[in-house]
């Protein structure tokens, strides 16, 4: 009956069309990757060049994520009302007009103005990571992991490519008459303008209405998982509030000490190269091991991925903290091991959110708790300048670090609570 009813509205079969979504989801995020790693590589050193101050070089990332949260809250909107397409497109083309800001602030010397670009720059952030959860529309409860983990792969080809570019783009945009710090925006406007047009010609059937009218149609014959009620699943409400916090701290983490790394790099005497080399191990190590993530979280449970993620933070904050400032291995190592804990944390914090909610409010919740995500990423930033100003970078890291420990009294009391 269902097949009957599916076929006659002209919808393709949950399979081919989960095979077709993610497809053009990937094409989105590699192309978005390169666009949101020109705030993460030259953001910090924009702000410093143009405001001579390292107790402010934390600020760009502060407002890109604050930024992100209102634009999770606008994109979580949209597509709960419209569908993902429009709301990921919109995010998308948000990010680029953001990214054409931050170069106007830099040719006219403006910094008030690169604060309000670099705000709205962050939509390009946000947008990124609500598409993980497009790529779990469809997908079967026990495929969830995976699903997500495809999408957010494909961030690293964009994602590493980025800050290798951050030299190649600052010649770029001398010879454009455009500093040479801002040149990696040149790059980002690019990169989110045609993730915008990708998404926007491609993205159909909307995985999020399909996956509507498939749980309307399944629901007259038997109340499936993705139409049972919040109460019935297994985390119940608390679901959202333990996936939500897993995510919260990891991001926290993970900026705070991202965003002061090419700061501490460049006061010992690095340029944007060996700083773009290790913000850029860190983004593949933010993105590439996902598969690898999304098959634990589905085999081994969510629960036991997000413990991973603290002890991961843990090891980045120590290695970091004891790195010697002119050591770029150690640097890098401590990085990839900061990307590593923030994939364990955002995979089984999204499997958890995405198990609990139900497709009627998905999007709109969804987007809220990215909304505290991006807030505690705000947070982490803003926070991270003042620190190493007062203590510097090993005491920042080392907290950090620490911090992260957090998840694992949270997920030893969640563990058994469960029956």
């Amino acid at each position: 009956m269902t097949r009957t009813t599916t076929a006659a509205a002209g919808i393709s079969p949950r399979p081919e069309v989960q095979r077709r979504i993610l497809t053009v989801l990937v094409a989105g995020q590699i192309l978005s990757g390169a666009g949101l790693a020109a705030g993460v590589t030259v953001g910090a050193l924009l702000a410093q060049d143009m405001l001579g101050s390292t107790s402010l070089a934390g600020l760009p990332s502060a407002l890109f994520t604050a930024g992100s949260a209102l634009a999770a809250v606008a994109v979580g909107r949209v597509s709960q009302a419209r569908g993902r397409r429009p709301g990921l497109a919109a995010g998308y083309l948000t990010g680029a007009v953001g990214s054409a800001g931050v170069l106007a602030a830099a040719v006219l010397g403006r910094p008030v103005l690169l604060f309000v670009a670099l705000f709205v720059y962050g939509a390009g952030t946000a947008t990124n990571l609500q598409a993980r959860y497009a790529g779990a529309d469809l997908a079967a409860p026990a495929h969830r992991g995976r699903a997500v983990s495809t999408v957010l792969v494909a961030t690293t080809v964009g994602g590493v490519a980025g800050p290798n570019l951050a030299a190649p783009t600052g010649h770029l945009a001398e010879a454009l008459g455009i500093p040479h710090l801002a040149g990696p925006f040149i790059l980002a406007g690019l990169a989110y303008a045609l993730a915008a047009l990708v998404l926007a010609v491609w993205l159909r059937p909307d995985p999020l209405l399909l996956a509507r009218t498939l749980a309307e149609e399944e629901a007259a014959a038997a109340a499936g998982a993705a139409a049972a009620d919040p109460a019935d699943l297994p985390e119940g409400r608390g679901g959202v509030a333990l996936g939500g916090l897993v995510m919260v701290l990891s991001q926290l983490v993970m900026v705070a000490i991202m965003t002061m790394t090419p700061v501490h790099m460049h006061g010992h005497g690095h340029g944007t190269a060996a700083s773009g080399l290790v913000i850029a191990v860190h983004i593949g190590a933010m993105y590439l091991p996902s598969p690898l993530t999304g098959r634990l979280v589905d085999r081994h449970g969510r629960l036991k991925v997000a413990a991973a993620s603290g002890l991961t933070l843990l090891a980045s904050g120590t290695v970091a903290a004891l790195a010697p400032g002119d050591s770029v291995p150690l640097l890098a190592l401590a990085l990839a091991l900061l990307g590593l804990g923030w994939n364990f944390g955002l995979v089984a914090g999204t499997a958890i959110i995405t198990d609990t909610v139900p497709l009627a409010t998905r999007a709109r919740t969804q987007g809220l708790v990215d909304v505290a995500v991006a807030v505690a990423g705000a947070t982490g930033g803003m926070a991270s300048g003042i620190v190493v100003a007062a203590t510097g970078y090993p005491v920042l890291a080392l907290a950090g670090g620490v911090l992260s420990l957090a998840l694992l009294p949270v997920v030893v009391a969640a563990a058994r609570r469960r029956p």
